[in-house]
């Protein structure tokens, strides 16, 4: 888990949070935290509780038990205050077709009460943010999928939230828009934004996000930046060890290791023959440790040409967290 005792008081904090739809459990007592300024992702097949989650939390639904926290204010006891302090994008959201794109916006800014004064300066700003500044004057219906996203974005920020909750904001989106949604998420973390999002394209989320959680079934299974999680699955870390021999010394790049009492496997993973070779290496032990190993490794006469901690990408630890939990619950 992230160091919570560092960020400071948490712009997302859920304990034990349990939603019931009749008899189906939704969401089953999850404890989530997310500090000021992160980009947090929720993880999760359909089903999950993704959603249900993020509609607590953004006041559209009650819980049946456990507490939700947005900003340190209970969403159960002051739902309006709440309210002030987020943006809330939706899965599913409908536009005005016969608006225009300024008054759609200044449409919202009224109902949140934005004086006249700053509306004007205000609803460029935000065109500026979500790169539809030349779209101003252009009639809603005559935007792109993906120029809708970012309009409902920007519908989102007119009132200054502190809490971004963006469900699936990429979903249906063409790969550039993808892109530029990404990089406009980024611009407004760096503005101060607090965002929770989630996501089925897993490899983009797992570029933008600072932290994530994975939940299946209901259930929060880990969270915490990808290293973090990577690190509560495996107690050892995997080097990637290129090498430039031949398979003679590719066989006494291997037996070398082996003699480390830190090394716990080595598989060679290119081809017989392959210049240069990779090893991936299982090794218990910090930075300092590896650094060591290498040092060594080019004083004992190997070619080292390239030495490096591999990572797993979102969609490989999804999997191996979804995976143990299956396992646990068949045992």
């Amino acid at each position: 888990m992230t160091d919570q005792a560092t960020m400071g008081m948490p712009v997302i904090e859920t304990r034990g949070l349990v939603k019931h739809y009749d008899d189906q459990l939704a969401v089953a007592g999850i404890d989530l935290w997310v500090g000021p300024g992160e980009i947090f992702g929720l993880v999760g097949p359909n089903g999950a509780g993704k959603t249900t989650t993020m509609r607590i939390l953004a006041t559209l639904l009650a819980p049946s038990a456990g507490e939700a926290l947005v900003c340190g204010i209970p969403v159960t006891e002051d739902p309006i205050e709440v309210r002030r302090r987020i943006g809330y994008m939706p899965d599913f959201y409908g536009v005005y077709d016969d608006l225009r794109v300024w008054e759609y916006l200044d449409f919202f800014a009224r109902c949140y009460r934005v004086p006249a004064a700053r509306r004007g300066p205000m609803i460029g700003e935000l065109l500026e943010i979500v790169g539809l500044a030349d779209k101003r004057d252009a009639y809603v219906e005559a935007l792109s999928r993906g120029m809708r996203q970012r309009l409902c974005l920007a519908h989102t920020l007119v009132h200054d939230p502190q809490l971004l909750i963006l469900d699936e904001p990429a979903s249906g989106l063409d790969p550039r828009a993808r892109v530029e949604m990404r990089e406009i998420l980024r611009e407004l973390r760096s503005m101060g934004k607090t965002i929770l999002v989630s996501s089925h394209i897993l490899p983009e989320l797992g570029e933008l996000c600072t932290s994530v959680g994975i939940i299946d079934r209901g259930r929060l299974l880990r969270s915490g930046s990808l290293r973090e999680i990577e690190r509560s699955l495996r107690a050892t870390a995997m080097l990637r060890i290129d090498v430039l021999t031949d398979e003679a010394g590719v066989a006494a790049a291997e037996a070398w290791l082996g003699t480390d009492d830190r090394v716990g496997s080595v598989l060679q993973v290119t081809a017989p023959g392959a210049a240069p070779a990779r090893l991936e290496v299982g090794f218990d032990g910090d930075h300092d440790a590896q650094a060591a190993l290498l040092a060594a490794m080019v004083a004992a006469g190997h070619r080292v040409s390239g030495f490096s901690q591999a990572t797993s990408d979102l969609e490989e630890l999804f999997l191996q967290v979804t995976g143990q939990h299956d396992d646990v619950e068949a045992a």
